[in-house]
């Protein structure tokens, strides 16, 4: 038995809510950052102690105005700034997305996933959940959903 997927609109507008979020951030081709650093003829991988990342090149004042007109768009108070809390810094950049039970949200930040990669070229994601039961559905999603992504997706590999 296979399961057929219907787009939701609500999920829909999720996923483009967070990736409007980034607009004006260029396309990425490559998985992986290159820093020349003079290491006598090396060339060296720019990374941090997780790893290697994706590569934000948009300013803090674009991602404000992003966000300004993302909440808008969705009847949402406004925010003023994007670091109102005295312990984030200005590389911290954290953005909260809120569902209610039931709503599909592991298909939403799948589908997510995908947009990003499409529309930005993000390769690097985590994915935290508090148990292993948890982190088995989502497993379990990611197989049953992959057909059905893959044909929605179909020219992005």
């Amino acid at each position: 038995m296979k399961l057929k997927f219907k787009t939701q609109d609500f999920q829909t507008d999720a996923v483009n809510a967070v990736a409007d979020l980034f607009a004006g951030q260029g396309k990425q081709t490559t998985t992986f950052s290159i820093v020349e650093e003079q290491h006598g003829q090396q060339i060296s991988l720019k990374q941090n102690e997780f790893g290697i990342g994706n590569s934000l090149n948009i300013q803090a004042s674009d991602l404000l105005i992003n966000m300004n007109k993302v909440q808008k768009r969705n009847n949402l108070q406004k925010t003023k700034d994007l670091y109102p809390f005295s312990h984030y810094r200005e590389n911290d950049r954290q953005f909260c997305i809120d569902m209610e039970t039931g709503t599909g949200k592991t298909y939403t930040y799948t589908k997510m996933i995908f947009e990003l990669y499409k529309r930005y070229g993000f390769t690097k994601y985590i994915i935290v959940v508090p148990s292993v039961a948890i982190r088995e559905g989502v497993h379990k999603s990611f197989q049953i959903t992959a057909d059905h992504f893959g044909a929605h997706y179909s020219t992005l590999t």
